[in-house]
């Protein structure tokens, strides 16, 4: 028995050979190297002059963003975790409580003028700001995050980034959630004369990618229209997919360039660079997507598109999970040698779900019958409460290697709007499930806490393509959640908690969901058909039942 046991287990060096050659096999699934980019933040804080109905008012202005340190020629430049903080004097938000307005919600539009050795073009840095109480005394306070369109140059020198105006829509509310009479409130705000050459908030240098490329120095020319024809050397702009860099309700002018109108669309040719389209090459050939841009990628960065279906069985109906953006950092992938003989390669990741600078879904709307005769719409979003972790372990059974995966994230459900019967349903701003959404966990000693358990199971035939689930290659996941009970849902002293509770709350939830290819964002050339031009994940996956 003893000489038995020493023929079964393997040579030190049998094992590192066979660790060897499963990572070969596999090579194709684990990132490749590459130099993470350097950013800073910018914080800015600016006196503005703001006219409202009333007359004009004093205002400061907190411009924050992330933006790369330098970037070279072609390079798509973006700025990260963006927001426009306004803050109006007590003035304003007694304006506001003559109007009986117990919170405001708010859309800011930010002028941001983009310039490089000598020419220059306006973009619009889009913001929305959750609804915020009017106070009783002192100053409102009101900060707009979203997106912000990406810039590329053709040409070396400095790029500079330049506040400029600021136009605000308010929308005030009652109470009770009703509108105010006026429903909504325009302001427009300009630099005050103290905020003279304090307006530059970023100059990125910008240095050549080839000999070919213009010098500092060299006048920019405006960019041509997509085709064979040599690329342009001024800098220019495309707003992430999912959203246009035009202002809310305000649809792009035809044209060659396809360019929104605005002041950067009425620049003459030879004036200076124009805004690019709406999914220009960047994302062209592909559906449309929410942005899933990695800010500060590493050579271990991945980022994939994640849609699918959830059953909520109290209202005997789906719920669509819509496209959300899903950022992970690889761990360093392991060789496990078990008692059993078997070899396994097990890696643990670790990432987040992205939007808007915030770890949530996209808001999605789903439509039921009520207590199954009342027609209701419900807007919600899934709101990240912990760390995304993804472990998976490949059993190496040469040539046929099989995967599987488990996600766990903690998940809460948040209520934005409801309607019934075609009735708004006023729920506040704080309406959301009490805990994190809960499935059966296989290691609760491991895992303890509420949180949503998938797992995705998959086939790795040497030199074919994955079956089934793969990180890297995606795929279905599937399992089963618990809804909890709903607080702070109502306004007006109406509790609505145990209404959406016995609607919606309960267990035996079945998701599906459909995880597309991932893109490794930190490689130095991303395989095609996995990312686009800017490193974003280029398959946008379809919803499965």
């Amino acid at each position: 028995m003893r000489g038995q046991r020493a023929a079964l287990r393997p040579s030190r060096a049998q094992t590192r050979g066979a660790a060897i050659a499963a990572l070969v096999a596999l090579a194709p699934l684990l990132p490749a190297a590459a130099v993470a980019l350097g950013s800073h933040e910018v914080d800015t804080r600016l006196p503005y002059l703001c006219t409202l109905p009333s007359g004009p008012q004093a205002a400061t202005v907190r411009i924050r963003a992330t933006v790369p340190d330098r970037a070279t020629v072609g390079e798509t430049i973006e700025a990260a975790d963006v927001s426009t903080t306004l803050e109006l004097p007590a003035a304003v938000a007694a304006e506001l409580t003559a109007l009986d307005a117990a919170t405001v919600r708010a859309e800011t539009t930010l002028t941001v003028g983009v310039g490089q050795n000598g020419a220059s073009t306006d973009v619009t840095w889009l913001g929305t700001a959750q609804p915020a109480p009017v106070p009783a005394v002192g100053a409102l306070t009101l900060t707009g995050t979203g997106d912000v369109p990406a810039l590329t140059t053709g040409t070396a020198g400095d790029l500079t980034l330049t506040a400029g105006n600021l136009a605000v829509g308010l929308a005030p509310s009652k109470a009770d959630g009703t509108p105010t009479s006026p429903a909504s409130l325009s302001v427009s705000c300009v630099p005050g004369p103290d905020a003279e050459n304090r307006t530059v908030l970023a100059a990125i240098p910008v240095t050549p990618g080839s000999a070919a490329t213009p010098s500092p120095g060299t006048p920019s020319t405006p960019p041509t229209a997509p085709s064979s024809s040599p690329p342009s050397s001024a800098p220019s702009s495309s707003a992430p997919s999912g959203r246009p860099s035009t202002p809310a309700g305000r649809e792009p002018t035809g044209g060659t360039t396809g360019a929104p109108p605005g002041p950067a669309a009425a620049t003459e040719a030879g004036k200076g660079p124009r805004v690019a389209p709406e999914n220009a090459p960047a994302t062209a050939g592909r559906p449309k997507a929410p942005p899933c841009v990695t800010e500060k990628p590493t050579s271990t960065s991945l980022s994939a598109y994640i849609t699918g279906y959830s059953n909520v069985h109290k209202l005997d109906g789906a719920s669509l999970i819509p496209v959300s953006c899903v950022q992970l950092e690889q761990g360093e992938p392991v060789i496990d040698f078990r008692p059993d003989g078997t070899l396994h390669l097990l890696q643990k990741s670790e990432g987040s779900l992205r939007y808007q600078g915030r770890k949530q879904s996209p808001p999605f709307t789903s439509t039921f019958l009520t207590f199954g005769f009342a027609p209701t719409k419900a807007t919600l979003v899934l709101e990240q409460a912990g760390p995304l972790v993804v472990e998976s372990d490949v059993l190496l059974v040469f040539p046929d290697n099989i995967a599987e995966t488990y996600i766990r994230v903690p998940l809460v459900l948040r209520v934005l709007d409801v309607e019934v019967n075609g009735t708004p349903l006023d729920v506040g701003p704080d309406c959301r499930t009490v805990t994190p959404l809960s499935s059966p966990e296989p290691q609760p000693a491991k895992y303890p806490g509420d949180h949503l358990v998938l797992l995705g199971k998959g086939q790795l035939l040497n030199g074919t393509d994955a079956t089934g689930y793969v990180l890297t290659s995606g795929g279905p996941l599937t399992g089963e959640v618990t809804i909890p009970a709903f607080k702070g849902c109502g306004t007006g002293g109406e509790n609505l908690d145990r209404l959406l509770t016995a609607s919606i709350s309960g267990p035996g939830n079945h998701i599906r969901q459909i995880q597309g290819q991932t893109c490794a964002v930190g490689v130095e050339v991303p395989t095609e058909g996995q990312c686009t031009a800017d490193r974003q994940p280029y398959v946008v996956p379809k919803p499965e039942r």
